[in-house]
């Protein structure tokens, strides 16, 4: 078990597949105890049920003690995200880092 992980998404975080990708998020953040970092650039398209995904994936993170960092989110990402204003809810670093800190 590793204390930090970092996943990659790629292409469509929409309501198509967000049920395996809940699983595989929370099984990262199972073995990230000190936090996970997720890279959003290759993310094309993003819909409510992506949103929540990533809200839930940090609220489990929060009740752990654990952290969630959204790093690199492509311009589809930043569009939904100024759109519905959540970039004060997510820890969100502009450029991908190997520990989630803003670049």
């Amino acid at each position: 078990m590793s204390a930090h992980q970092r996943i990659d998404l790629e292409g469509e975080l929409t309501i198509y597949g967000a049920a395996p990708l809940q699983a595989r998020l929370l099984a990262a953040l199972a073995d990230a105890p000190e936090g996970l970092d997720i890279d959003l650039a290759g993310v094309t398209e993003i819909d409510s049920a992506g949103v929540q995904l990533l809200m839930a994936t940090r609220r489990a993170a929060l009740a752990t003690g654990s952290s969630v960092t959204l790093c690199a989110p492509s311009d589809a990402v930043r569009e939904v995200f100024d759109l519905f204003d959540l970039a004060s809810f997510f820890a969100l670093a502009t450029a991908a880092s190997p520990q989630g800190e803003p670049a």
